[in-house]
């Protein structure tokens, strides 16, 4: 199979939650350690850092990634969902995995998938692990996909754990309070590996304090310790936050003498994080005259962030391409959105994605106001159309719809 066959076969035949939901989501962790037995555990080849979070897990991955590059390293990062191509999920020093790897990977292990029902995303880690030891990376950054505790990337020794933060996502299978999945998150702490917290609640502290003094694991809260905070290219008010996890986070790394990381280092490696890692769609400006920003938020928390600091935006009117998947609570989402603005709804095209009939007539209730459009490609299109040099175009929702941009 040519790369194109491989991914299809990938897609399409095993269990993907980007494009499947809740049915491709596995509650243990037999099968990736059997696979990880198969391919001859190079996780334990692979020295770590592990982040998990509701919020800014990618953002801190791709960061971390940058500042360590900086500082002279082969850094391996493992990141999901991708946007536009698989391969994203995988890179070392900012160049995506091979496609020829990808390819022999997949024909050289397929009958051992199929025979034991692998999911597109235990096989997903499998290849970066392998490729990762086989190119011997002198450090992986290594991004949760969901949850933490029965996550599949949750068969590492990492040398630090990282939680960015909790909130209420994804509670059919992690929990409906920020305690219980507080608890899921904290699954990926280990015995005396030092761990990270970017932000807390009273009502998570607890939990995160209880796990780490079960595991002897020395424990570090970010918001508390950091106190000077490093400017990076990405801009988003979010990246706060992200941005004192990774200095802190980096901090503990150099203080376990492993790795060296300079001031110098840090600070570059959080201005060159786009460049050297090739994130996107982080409040990602489009276009200028009217000004377009796009962005990957699709929950309360995140999405709370973005709808503040639109409104600290100048413009003359406000237009909202609007895109979601089917299991999105909108009654907590919605809420969050002006007004004040022009509606332009949209269906992303997965089968995930959320009709826009029901979409529009769910954001009615909230008089959010506007159209709908059969592609994210004509919504987009015509908000750019209505749109005057003084107004602001809003492009998010979802992470699929921000796939269908052109974004380079």
């Amino acid at each position: 199979m040519n790369y194109q066959e491989t991914t299809n076969w990938m897609f399409n035949q095993l269990p993907m939650y980007q494009l499947q939901g809740a049915s491709a989501y596995k509650e243990d962790l037999t099968n990736i350690k059997l696979l990880a037995t198969h391919l001859d555990n190079p996780q334990n080849r692979l020295k770590c850092i592990h982040v998990a979070g509701t919020n800014g897990k990618g953002s801190t991955s791709h960061m971390l990634a940058s500042v360590l590059q900086e500082a002279g390293y082969k850094v391996g990062l493992y990141t999901s969902p991708h946007l536009k191509d698989f391969r994203e999920r995988i890179k070392i020093n900012g160049e995506e995995i091979s496609e020829d790897f990808v390819c022999e990977f997949v024909a050289k292990h397929k009958d051992f998938f199929e025979a034991n029902d692998m999911s597109f995303f235990e096989m997903s880690v499998g290849l970066a692990f392998d490729y990762f030891a086989f190119e011997k990376t002198d450090i992986a950054i290594i991004e949760v996909g969901l949850g933490g505790r029965l996550d599949a990337t949750n068969i590492i020794s990492p040398l630090v754990s990282v939680i960015t933060n909790i909130d209420l996502d994804h509670t059919q299978f992690l929990g409906n309070t920020p305690a219980l999945i507080a608890g899921e998150k904290a699954g990926i702490i280990k015995p005396n590996v030092p761990v990270v917290i970017g932000e807390y609640t009273n009502k998570t502290q607890p939990v995160f304090l209880a796990k780490a003094e079960e595991n002897k694991a020395p424990i570090y809260f970010a918001a508390d310790l950091v106190t000077e905070v490093f400017p990076s290219d990405l801009i988003g008010d979010y990246q706060f936050h992200n941005k004192k996890t990774v200095q802190q986070t980096i901090a503990v790394l150099n203080s376990e003498n492993e790795f060296t990381v300079s001031d110098e280092s840090l600070k570059s490696g959080l201005l060159k994080v786009v460049k050297n890692t090739g994130l996107q769609g982080r409040w990602q400006q489009l276009g200028e005259n009217p000004k377009i920003i796009c962005d990957t938020a699709h929950n309360k928390h995140g999405l709370a962030v973005v709808m503040n600091q639109i409104q600290k935006e100048t413009f003359d009117n406000l237009h909202i391409v609007l895109g979601v998947v089917n299991d999105k609570d909108l009654d907590s989402i919605l809420p969050l959105f002006s007004k004040n603005a022009q509606y332009y709804f949209c269906r992303p095209d997965s089968s995930r994605g959320l009709d826009t009939e029901i979409l529009k007539e769910a954001a009615k209730k909230y008089d959010l106001l506007g159209e709908k459009y059969d592609s994210v490609a004509e919504a987009f299109a015509a908000a750019k159309q209505n749109a005057t040099e003084n107004d602001f175009i809003y492009v998010g929702g979802s992470t699929f719809v921000v796939a269908e941009l052109p974004l380079n």
